[in-house]
């Protein structure tokens, strides 16, 4: 049989393999942090349901990575499965946001399998060094588009032209724009 110290260590050490690691969950643990900041700074009242309202009003806005941890939490209208509730409720009752991540994890493991893409350094990186894809990608993140863009320069010339709109410090930074 094994000793009551025994068990404990096995305990101990099935615990911790369930704890995330660095990095893990980043969409799930990054977005679900800036949510309940948002809830905290807006003093909603914290019940499931007000809890899980706001959560639906969020992921209304969500794009990208986000917008796919939404969906895959069924927070989106087009969503084919529902666990938003094992969202809510923890939010509810201020389980941290690491230990919400690491159950959805056993629910759905795609959600902690969401990254976000690396971020280009609109400050220094060759523009005319980047596929048409990343370009176009840029435009997006700033909700613009570029209608009548054939051409790689076209894209470039777009994204120089709304740098200081969106990007003001990388634009000034800039000397040959």
């Amino acid at each position: 049989m094994l000793s009551a110290a025994a068990v404990l260590l096995l305990a101990a050490v099935l615990a911790t393999s369930e704890a995330l690691k660095e990095g893990e969950c980043e969409v799930c643990v990054t977005f679900l942090g800036k949510f309940y900041g948002s809830l905290q700074e807006h003093k909603v009242d914290m019940k499931s349901d007000d809890v899980e309202k706001a959560l639906l009003k969020s992921c209304g806005a969500a794009k990208g990575k986000e917008n796919r941890f939404c969906y895959y939490i069924g927070a989106t209208s087009d969503a084919a499965t529902k666990i938003i509730n094992e969202v809510s409720k923890p939010l509810s009752f201020h389980v941290p946001v690491d230990k919400i991540c690491e159950k959805l994890k056993k629910k759905d493991s795609q959600i902690c399998e969401l990254r976000y893409d690396k971020q280009v350094d609109l400050s220094s990186v060759d523009l005319k060094k980047l596929k048409v894809k990343e370009l176009k990608k840029i435009l997006e993140e700033w909700g613009e588009s570029c209608k009548g863009c054939a051409e790689k320069s076209d894209f470039i010339r777009k994204i120089a032209e709304l740098m200081p709109k969106y990007a003001p410090a990388a634009a000034s930074a800039r000397t040959d724009l």
